[in-house]
């Protein structure tokens, strides 16, 4: 898989990068607001999480893969509850204090989270999912999961799949403000062998309204 090929370092300077992202724009995020209930779809290890939580706000994460969520809980030391999801066979919660990791199989999990959310934290989901899902996945975080959202939308050429800056636009462009907070070049050898030319890291801010 892409992960499998980023490798142990390669992912771990990847968390970092995303942890240094979350720290220069978290008051963006929170915009001075306190007890928010925040989302990450396709969360994985997200050490983010523990950080947004340890502030005292309400976390729910949800992935596909069971060993990402029990290696995140290890990795930060947390003990965790494990329970099944009632109605959605396979699916599992696993969940400490405020913080709540959902494994789903199912192609709609996202439409099986109950609630609004008060903010979105997306670092990689809108790259990871199939170009032909997204549209569904972008209905799912305004008609389901959106009250008064920032959500932050990091999009990259791969892998695994490109999304550019005019697919960003189309599929938000009707319901966000949209506005492109950081575009950096991370580009290595690394990239070079996997046939790239360019590899940039771009961050949205993404406000919905109306």
């Amino acid at each position: 898989s892409w992960r499998l090929a980023l490798g142990g370092s390669a992912q771990s300077e990847k968390c970092l990068f995303f942890r240094r992202l979350l720290e220069k724009y978290l008051d963006v995020l929170l915009s001075g607001r306190s007890g928010l209930r925040i989302f990450f779809p396709l969360c994985g290890k997200a050490v983010d999480m523990k950080r947004l939580a340890d502030l005292g706000h309400s976390i729910v994460g949800v992935d596909i893969s069971e060993q990402a969520l029990k290696e995140f809980f290890a990795d930060q030391g947390l003990p965790y509850c494990e329970e099944p999801v009632p109605g959605i066979a396979g699916a599992k919660k696993l969940q400490v204090g405020f913080l709540r990791c959902q494994m789903l199989f199912s192609s709609s999990f996202y439409s099986e989270i109950v609630g609004k959310f008060d903010g979105v934290w997306d670092r990689g989901a809108l790259v990871a999912v199939n170009p032909c899902d997204r549209p569904r996945l972008v209905n799912s975080l305004i008609q389901k999961f959106v009250s008064s959202l920032i959500s932050f939308t990091i999009s990259f050429p791969g892998p695994p799949f490109y999304v550019p800056e005019s697919e960003v636009k189309s599929l938000f462009g009707n319901h966000c403000e949209i506005k492109l907070l950081e575009k950096v070049s991370d580009f290595s050898e690394r990239h070079r062998r996997w046939g790239l030319d360019y590899f940039l890291e771009v961050l949205y801010i993404l406000k919905f309204v109306a």
